[in-house]
């Protein structure tokens, strides 16, 4: 076990690199041991000034702890994690390492031993202009894939627990030969014949 949290450790660190602009970041979910979770957020400190500047503007801070608290403050106001649809999480003992490359690191508590579906809304940096954050979940056993939230998912998204793997859950999206579609268009159709039709029989009388 004590490798495996070494190993994830690690890969932490490499991950981290991914976030050197303010329009990247990273957001990692890490299953420690016993189900003992914890939440990093890595971006550059420039992205979270931006962010602290527009949401604390009426309060801006003066001293490093203060933007501590504010980073804190504003992560937990816009991150969401939910498990099986409704089970919903808290982050506590947050904690903020100031640097080039800032991270954020919380205690996850209510995530299920059994879980079938993630989703995840991370909008902490969407005033960022074409901002974009890699999100990956360690879990044991596991394989580790990589996913990105940005606008186009409206910076979140769903997954499903397959064969120890997590697998994003695309949605549906209305084809123009779907049964709805082509029962609509066999309505119009229907429509039009029968008013043509009477409009032909009025003539002929």
């Amino acid at each position: 076990m004590k490798r495996y949290i070494t190993t994830i450790i690690a890969g932490l660190f490499s991950i981290a690199s991914f976030a050197h602009s303010p329009d990247t970041s990273t957001t990692v979910l890490v299953e420690k041991e016993n189900n003992v979770w914890v939440l990093q957020i890595s971006a550059s400190l420039t992205a979270f000034q931006q962010e602290i500047r527009t949401h604390f503007s009426e309060t801006p801070y003066k001293t490093p702890e203060e933007f501590k608290e504010m980073v804190l403050a504003h992560i937990k106001n816009n991150i969401e994690i939910l498990f099986n649809d409704n089970e919903s999480i808290s982050l506590n003992n947050g904690k903020v390492k100031l640097g080039h490359e800032t991270n954020v690191v919380f205690e996850v508590e209510g995530v299920p031993l059994d879980m079938n579906t993630i989703t995840i809304t991370n909008k902490v940096f969407k005033d960022i202009y074409k901002s974009k954050s890699a999100l990956i979940i360690l879990k044991e056993n596991f394989s580790k894939n990589k996913f990105i939230l940005n606008e186009a998912n409206d910076h979140g998204l769903s997954l499903s627990v397959v064969d120890n793997e997590f697998v994003e859950v695309v949605p549906q999206k209305a084809s123009f030969f779907s049964p709805t579609i082509l029962l609509l268009l066999v309505g119009v159709l229907g429509i039009g014949f029968a008013f043509n039709f009477k409009s032909r029989k009025t003539e002929l009388e």
